[in-house]
């Protein structure tokens, strides 16, 4: 019950969710309370415009994403952790498992074994059941990595965790079973900051190994690059509004786990 809610009230405070709401309250109260549908209606445009420009998203994701910032050399560990959320069962018609947005990871954690930055690779994701089904995400990315030349032996799953605390709780008892001390933690470099702090909190000394930037230097820079960037990166865009939601997601994850001490 609690995955549930994790997953269905926070929508209610996302930009989308909060704007929708808004309007419902404007269309029940339009012809009874004009005046309270009106700013009902302002309510939920100003949210929409403000979370939809480019320098408000781009600025809140870059406040997470640039906590940790890669290591110029990436030190040798015992293992790379690598978390769940970067690929699509292979569902039909697609051809076989594929990377999802956030794909990156398991890439980058393919290049560190091959730099030889760790020996094995855990893989640690299950699948809830009601978000799609299919294969668990740890046997989805063993299915990428073993497809691009890594030993199944460097390989260990962890299939059951459905959120960021199960990750390092059963991730924990991986490392205690094998006597392994220090890994390399990969995941997205926007949920590195909560990552990092559920695995520190179980006891594991996880270097932070992020990938998968939303926001660079070059996309910072051309924000402001002329006068005419600078107002159309004012004006709505879907993905300025994604990229605010999934930082925001973040913001009420880390409140949530705090408040339930798993940071």
């Amino acid at each position: 019950m609690f995955l549930y809610l994790s997953k269905l009230l926070p929508l209610f405070f996302y930009p989308l969710g909060l704007a929708c709401v808004s309007l419902v309250v404007a269309l029940v109260t339009l012809w009874k309370r004009p005046r309270t549908a009106a700013i009902a209606i302002a309510f939920a445009l100003t949210l929409l415009l403000f979370c939809s420009n480019a320098w408000i998203a781009k600025s809140l994701v870059r406040s997470l994403e640039w906590q940790y910032l890669p290591p110029a050399q990436i030190p040798v560990a015992e293992a790379i952790v690598v978390l769940g959320g970067a690929t699509k069962s292979a569902f039909p018609p697609r051809p076989t498992v594929e990377l999802s947005e956030s794909g990156d990871r398991v890439i980058y954690a393919a290049q560190l074994y091959r730099q030889k930055r760790a020996p094995i690779i855990i893989l640690s994701g299950g699948r809830i059941d009601w978000r799609g089904g299919g294969s668990p995400e740890s046997a989805d990315m063993a299915t990428i990595l073993t497809s691009i030349g890594i030993p199944s032996e460097a390989i260990v799953q962890e299939p059951e965790s459905l959120n960021t605390y199960q990750n390092a709780v059963n991730v924990r008892k991986i490392l205690s079973d094998r006597g392994i001390i220090q890994v390399l933690l990969v995941t997205s470099a926007m949920h590195m900051p909560r990552s990092l702090q559920v695995f520190q909190r179980q006891g594991i000394n996880a270097i932070p190994t992020p990938t998968d930037f939303l926001v660079s230097e070059g996309e910072l820079q051309e924000l402001g690059s002329s006068p005419k960037a600078a107002i159309l990166n004012l004006l709505p865009d879907t993905d300025n509004l994604h990229q605010f939601t999934s930082a925001l997601k973040e913001y009420i994850g880390f409140l949530v786990y705090r408040l339930r001490g798993w940071v």
